[in-house]
């Protein structure tokens, strides 16, 4: 047999390197196959019907400009799905603590002269060009994650999360909350607490500790309504819910005008681009906020009820990956994504209809936001991986 240096090592040939090649793009290939298609066509049919409502509501202003930037905001949020989604599972639980370090490190930052205020609230801050960022946003992410890797562990090694384990827990939600209530933001506050609250519940915790964690979130949204915690323009939005004549020239207006188009709207709706309400501008900010009551009036309540079905379809499909995954960590955060949206399309739908107060949350997918829609379509790269993982199994 021949000697000599490497003989002995097979040797690597064109082949052989074309077919490590073709087998990586086949592994990718493979990866997106069995992805969640049914969450990612739902979420992408609600985005693209979201440019719609949001171009009805602001081109007799503005004309494309808003279509434009919905549209190149949902593409930037498909890219951050594929992402998170090619993102290896491991590689996304080890990251979880510095993506919720990161997140917290934002909410700080808004609170600084760099942050800047816009209705009330010191929520945003500003970059070049036009564009803003919200980072309340992207705290729902971070604590869908920070939650899920404290609790995880303790319940993969089959044993229920104890008291050190939910104190911390506590502590990791109630950081973003204190944070986001500083800005002042109701809205998102009582979303990241029903998150929190969701995953603890589904964690396993005792009936005792979600008791006193709701009687607390309850007290906390007293003091906030009884003190100056809120802005005086957001204490007459939620004034407004419970009396719409105290402030008939402002918040009371607005309101009213989206009970009207929605109201007006019947069975069919008055077609799109067609709705008086909506055409005529009479609804202030009807893009973000209230871009519901344009689904209301000029696709009636079939294309709004329709609307409400696709939105179910995605927090149910975040169910089924949460009962299906491979460990705690996938079910707690899936868990997490399903009741953030659960919660935020409940609020958001119930302000437009008068059955909540206005929080000004926007409607996943559907409102004008580069904010929400990011953070979103992060949710959507989330839910996914959690599944694929559950499919490698």
């Amino acid at each position: 047999m021949p000697t000599g240096p490497r003989l002995d090592r097979p040797v690597l040939t064109g082949r052989s390197r074309n077919g490590g090649i073709w087998s990586r793009a086949s592994g990718g290939a493979a990866l997106w196959t069995r992805s969640d298609w049914g969450l990612v066509v739902a979420a992408l049919g609600l985005s693209l019907i979201g440019a719609l409502l949001v171009w009805s509501a602001t081109r007799h202003q503005s004309g494309s400009a808003y279509l434009v930037r919905h549209l190149f905001n949902t593409v930037l949020g498909v890219a951050l799905a594929a992402v998170v989604t090619r993102t290896g599972y491991q590689l996304l639980r080890a990251m979880a603590p510095l993506l919720y370090l990161v997140s917290v490190a934002g909410l700080v930052l808004v609170l600084t002269p760099v942050g800047s205020t816009v209705n009330g609230s010191h929520s945003w801050i500003l970059l070049p060009g036009g564009f803003s960022v919200q980072p309340s946003e992207f705290a729902k992410v971070a604590l869908c994650l920070g939650l899920a890797i404290i609790l995880g562990e303790r319940i993969d090694r089959q044993a229920q999360p104890g008291r050190r384990d939910l104190l911390a827990a506590v502590l990791v939600a109630a950081v973003p909350i204190g944070l986001v209530m500083l800005q002042p933001d109701l809205g998102s506050a009582l979303v990241l607490g029903a998150l929190a609250f969701g995953v603890l519940a589904v964690g396993g915790t005792p009936k005792r500790y979600l008791a006193a964690a709701a009687a607390l979130v309850a007290a906390g949204v007293v003091v906030a309504l009884s003190t100056p915690v809120l802005s005086a323009y957001q204490r007459d939005r939620l004034t407004a819910f419970a009396n719409p004549q105290a402030d008939p020239q402002g918040i009371g207006y607005q309101t009213r005008q989206v009970r009207i188009a929605i109201g007006s709207g019947g069975w069919q709706g008055q077609g799109l681009f067609e709705g008086h309400q909506t055409q005529g501008g009479f609804i202030p900010y009807q893009q973000t906020d209230f871009v519901f009551s344009v689904a209301g009036e000029e696709l009636g309540f079939l294309g709004a009820a329709g609307l409400l079905l696709l939105l179910g379809f995605v927090v149910l499909r975040a169910v089924l990956v949460a009962a299906r995954a491979q460990d705690a960590f996938g079910r707690l955060m899936a868990s997490g994504v399903a009741v953030w949206f659960l919660f935020q399309v409940f609020e958001n739908v119930g302000m437009n209809l008068g059955i909540t107060p206005v929080t000004g949350l926007p409607l996943p997918f559907l409102s004008y936001g580069g904010s929400s829609m990011f953070a979103c379509w992060l949710a959507v790269g989330l839910v996914n991986n959690a599944h694929l993982a559950a499919r490698r199994r």
